[in-house]
């Protein structure tokens, strides 16, 4: 014979176990569990919705800056940009005043060299005329006093004298 199964007032434990879950429910509806665990999901909702609008902020923030930043670094590299032009620009400019500089500084002291060789070469020639007017000078000295005597040296006196007096 088979065995039969134990009942509790009738029920077998499938029966049993329905009952105990329905009881479960009827306490839960009674309690308002449904509702308090509602609240508490559109609460963690609400918190959900909250954290992600914040999010979303702080993406548009974090875009905007990043824009931000973007536009200074372009800006930061037209500014290097201009600024090594601008280098070079001065720097073209100083080398060629430097040349400018330079060969007139060249110029100049050749000038310069010129001018005291030039200088030298008139002092040479005084120099060298002075000597030769003072060799003339005493040859002719000498010369006058081997041919003439003091008899001859009156009349061309006399003879200088009268020319002088006729012009």
């Amino acid at each position: 014979m088979p065995e039969a199964e134990p009942t509790f007032l009738g029920l077998n434990p499938g029966g049993m176990v329905a009952l105990a879950v329905l009881i479960v429910f009827v306490i839960l509806i009674w309690k308002k569990v449904p509702g308090a665990i509602g609240r508490a999901l559109d609460s963690k909702i609400a918190l959900i919705r909250d954290q992600l609008a914040e999010a979303e902020s702080l993406r548009k923030e974090a875009e905007a800056l990043k824009a931000e930043y973007e536009a200074k670094a372009a800006l930061a590299d037209k500014d290097r940009e201009a600024l090594l032009e601008r280098a070079r620009h001065e720097a073209q400019e100083i080398v060629a005043k430097a040349r400018a500089d330079s060969e007139a500084l060249i110029e100049r002291r050749g000038r310069m060299a010129e001018e005291k060789i030039a200088a030298e070469e008139r002092t040479a020639i005084e120099q060298l005329r002075s000597a030769t007017a003072e060799a003339a000078a005493k040859a002719a000295a000498k010369i006058i006093a081997e041919r003439h005597d003091a008899g001859s040296d009156a009349k061309l006196v006399d003879q200088a004298i009268k020319e002088i007096a006729g012009r």
